[in-house]
């Protein structure tokens, strides 16, 4: 298990070192990140895959390559400025550059592929309506009965309205539209919103230096995968107070606690060497935002890390998948990442 679990984490490591490095390579202003793309959609298309299947396996309908399409559209959406751009250096300028006063920025277009991935899920579902197996899974008699149950709860005391179970279930296919709505409107976009901030996070700082929001990067991630190994060895040597035992039984207030130290600690060394080995003098940030970066990123890491927790109880597994022997699945890696990218962005937006 302890092996498996390094070769996995050393694969991970490798490969995103590597794209890491090509893109602090080939960066330019305006299209940076770009080579990042292959390691942002494993990482967000892996999610997504680990997600639904738990759902299906539940007995929880949901369509997958819906989520899948939602998730690829805003987790690319930043990087549409950047794509332009460099359309435009590879045809020497037969094509603009991206507008700089476009009304349409970087967030904007996140915000665009949302609203539009929200109605394509609710076209989908009235073009399917009351089609069978219209989706990846169909509920069974016993989730239909649930459901049944719990929309009309006086039932059970007697016929109510003229109308029983049985009878409601024959008048309306149990197609449960609002479910598969609702259940891939949060996949794509619990998944997607997050995955877009990755990338805009690489593009700050680029009128400094294309690698500044490498830098960024590089912080945010370290910053936040710290909290997770500062909070394992931390509860597992003086871990005695269980944090919230019904979602996470190994989780202590001193492994919280000492996460919050390690994560501080790590953001320190981020942007007191990291940044200044990455980028011209003068433009690293204060190494007091250690002190904001540090807590945020660990606590709300700690809040992802749960969220899954809570997802694989309600959904009767262990873990979220097995595409990382070892590691279990992708939103195993990204679970602390997704939560914390929001207060990342924001720090690290300010620090700028």
């Amino acid at each position: 298990m302890l092996i498996d679990r390094l070769r996995s984490a050393a694969v991970l490591i490798t490969i995103a070192v590597v794209c890491l490095f090509v893109d602090a390579r080939v960066s330019t202003q305006g299209t940076e990140g770009l080579t990042l793309i292959p390691l942002l959609l494993f990482f967000a298309l892996g999610t997504t895959w680990d997600i639904t299947s738990l759902l299906i396996q539940s007995g929880r309908n949901v369509w997958r390559a819906g989520c899948m399409i939602a998730v690829t559209s805003m987790s690319l959406a930043p990087a549409i400025p950047n794509i332009v751009n460099a359309v435009s250096d590879a045809t020497n300028g037969a094509l603009d550059p991206y507008p700089v006063d476009c009304p349409i920025g970087r967030l904007g277009w996140v915000v665009t592929m949302a609203v539009a991935s929200l109605f394509a899920l609710l076209i989908r579902e009235m073009w399917t309506y009351g089609l069978p197996a219209t989706n990846d899974s169909q509920p069974s008699a016993d989730t239909a009965a649930s459901i049944l149950k719990e929309a009309d709860p006086i039932k059970d005391d007697g016929p109510s309205h003229g109308t029983n179970s049985s009878a409601n279930l024959e008048a309306s296919p149990f197609s449960a539209s609002i479910d598969r709505t609702m259940r891939a409107a949060f996949v794509s976009m619990y998944i997607g919103l997050p995955m877009s901030l990755l990338f805009a996070t690489r593009s700050l700082g680029s009128s400094v230096s294309p690698l500044w929001g490498l830098a960024a990067l590089l912080t945010f991630i370290a910053t936040t995968k710290s909290a997770d190994a500062g909070a394992y060895f931390s509860g597992k040597s003086i871990g005695r107070n269980k944090l919230i035992p019904r979602l996470s039984p190994g989780k202590t207030w001193e492994g919280a606690i000492g996460g919050v130290i390690a994560s501080t600690l790590v953001a320190m060394a981020c942007l007191h060497w990291l940044f200044p080995a990455m980028l011209p003098s003068g433009c690293a940030p204060s190494i007091t935002w250690a002190f904001v970066l540090g807590p945020a990123l660990s606590i709300s890491g700690m809040v992802g890390d749960l969220a899954e927790s809570m997802f694989k109880r309600d959904c009767g597994a262990k873990d979220s998948g097995n595409w990382l022997p070892g590691l279990g699945g992708v939103w195993d890696v990204t679970d602390s990442l997704i939560a914390a990218i929001l207060p990342a962005f924001l720090c690290l937006a300010a620090a700028a």
